[in-house]
């Protein structure tokens, strides 16, 4: 990961509520002749005596899944907006153009549970995402035998998070004037650019202090 002192945080909170809010993850691994997987999947972020775990599900006989059957060690990358940062935007514009994100990588011990622990993350999961208790796709609203069927065709797992990595890439190594300029042009830009914009201004007072 990207690993310069300018882009990172130090409050753990900010971290973990990125995780939060970004729970549709990259879930990487290797399989048994080393060979990288990934495969995206949603996430419940629970931490337990101070320690971080995942929650999910996926299908079973996939190459990922045979994957993480054969290697415990996982990355889980959470990642949000993202934008294309042009150097025209500089105030000395003989500068070289990036790009601003987020992310953070998140290391772990996989462990696959049994069918009461795939009933309890499918419950949770609908119950989280739906966010509606009246929803009729609530898992225990749906049909039983229905349930059972869908069941043999996923298998659950839990991951303890061993490691975590964030970049918060937001121009914080560029003067006030630049700064404000790359917020300004990304604020008439549509989808993730605003998005950008509106943390890059949430976050000035961290940048620029008094």
């Amino acid at each position: 990961m990207y690993n310069v002192p300018h882009f990172k945080t130090a409050d753990n909170q900010e971290i973990t509520a990125f995780m939060h809010a970004h729970p549709f993850i990259i879930l990487c691994g290797t399989d048994a002749e080393r060979k990288p997987v990934a495969t995206h999947i949603p996430v419940l972020i629970e931490e337990r005596d101070g320690r971080l775990f995942l929650l999910a599900h996926a299908m079973r006989k996939q190459e990922h899944t045979k994957a993480f059957e054969t290697n415990e060690d996982v990355l889980a990358i959470f990642y949000g907006a993202h934008n294309y940062i042009s150097a025209s935007w500089y105030g000395n514009k003989q500068s070289a153009s990036t790009w601003n994100y987020q992310a953070v990588h998140a290391k772990g011990k996989l462990r696959f549970t049994d069918e009461s622990g795939l009933l309890e993350v499918l419950t949770r999961l609908t119950e989280k995402f739906e966010n509606n208790p009246q929803s009729p796709s609530l898992l225990q609203k749906m049909d039983e035998a229905y349930v059972k069927q869908m069941m043999k065709a996923i298998v659950a797992f839990e991951i303890e998070i061993t490691a975590v990595e964030h970049v918060f890439k937001l121009s914080q190594n560029k003067d006030e004037k630049t700064y404000d300029s790359i917020s300004e042009q990304l604020s008439d830009i549509t989808g993730d650019a605003q998005t950008i914009a509106a943390l890059m201004k949430e976050r000035k007072h961290k940048v620029f202090p008094g």
